[in-house]
């Protein structure tokens, strides 16, 4: 890489950082005042509330905020470019548009790769502990959230369950039954009046069970107060909804899907909606760093303001966009990965414009 190349690229990551620094602090001081009086209410030490929440809080919001940085610190720097004819002597030079773009796509790269680390597997992870601070201090938990009603469930291509009412708090639940199959004859049926998951020894207890057996000339029936088994499912299995996937690292999140249309469940969009995102955000970097630099590379009467408010207008498009296509994306029977991907088709094909225009 050259000098000229070398300098972008330093301006371009620490103009990144800089600005991502200044968004990150606006966020947690706003969080604080809308918690401080429950933080108050739990006497919890400042110790706990920065290492246990603020710390993980910080990771999902400078994952959240990246897009908005990158797209902004291109604007900043380029324009500064722009306004100090920095970029008039390069085109003096006879360095293309294209060859101009090289340290933006190297820095764009270097972003895209924590990005992709930080999406996969860094974010899930905090997520599960910020959630689970937020559960125990700031949040009542919902009623539907602790209750699940008539659920059903296919463990095996021959062995399915249902259960009128299971409590997660407590792991318990009431009217449960287990169906074996041969195909489609009926080979045996348990049922209980309840069932508790012992997490201890990963088992489930049974009571006032009743088991029968179905063969070709008789039936066989036995019944008891007690049993303790073995189902392949966890009480976690029973919440489908999309917040537990941004708890899942990406390969757990691709072994969960996999698992679930399995056990026939039906609607599994919000799953592949939070999977195909965690990739489709990251590669947006180089879309938007095409389209901050086509819209500062010119100077313009405005200069950097002007430049800023574009910048903010079309990234407000954008992240309308990819909200409304997560929404319709994880409604059930459409094709959840177009529908992520769709805001970077629409944007990719801005970015194509610009990049052509700016070329001339």
């Amino acid at each position: 890489m050259k000098i000229l190349d070398w300098y972008i690229l330093k301006r371009y990551l620490v103009t990144f950082f800089f600005t991502l620094l200044i968004l990150i602090p606006i966020a947690i001081a706003i969080d604080i005042s809308e918690k401080i009086d429950k933080f108050l209410n739990h006497n919890l030490s400042f110790y706990q509330v920065v290492t246990e929440y603020y710390s993980h809080f910080t990771i999902y919001y400078a994952n959240t905020f990246m897009p908005l940085a990158l797209f902004i610190a291109v604007i900043l720097f380029t324009s500064k470019l722009s306004n100090n004819t920095e970029i008039i002597a390069i085109n003096n030079a006879k360095i293309s548009f294209t060859r101009f773009l090289y340290p933006y796509f190297v820095g764009a790269t270097l972003v895209t790769m924590m990005a992709l680390l930080m999406n996969h597997f860094v974010v899930p992870n905090s997520s599960k502990e910020r959630k689970k601070f937020e559960n125990n201090y700031l949040k009542q938990q919902n009623y539907q959230d602790k209750y699940i009603k008539n659920f059903s469930l296919q463990l095996t291509d021959s062995t399915y369950i249902f259960i009128q009412n299971f409590d997660t708090k407590s792991n318990s639940g009431f009217n449960f039954t287990s169906e074996l199959y041969d195909g489609l004859l009926l080979k045996s049926k348990l049922v209980a009046n309840n069932i508790t998951w012992k997490e201890q020894d990963s088992t489930f207890g049974l009571s006032t069970w009743k088991l029968r057996k179905i063969f070709p000339n008789k039936d066989s029936i036995s019944k008891g107060n007690r049993l303790d088994t073995v189902f392949a499912f966890t009480p976690k299995d029973l919440i489908y909804k999309s917040a537990l996937a941004q708890e899942m690292p990406s390969n757990e999140l691709g072994t969960f899907i996999d698992l679930s249309k399995k056990r026939g469940i039906k609607n599994l969009n919000a799953y592949y909606v939070e999977y195909h995102k965690r990739t489709s955000l990251p590669i947006a970097s180089y879309i938007l760093t095409i389209i901050a630099v086509a819209l500062a590379f010119r100077k313009k009467r405005g200069g950097t303001g002007l430049n800023l408010a574009m910048g903010i207008g079309i990234m407000f498009v954008y992240v309308f966009l990819m909200k409304i296509a997560e929404v319709l994306g994880a409604v059930a029977g459409v094709n959840s990965f177009l529908y992520v991907w769709l805001p970077n088709i629409i944007f990719g094909c801005l970015a194509i414009y610009l990049y052509v225009h700016a070329r001339k």
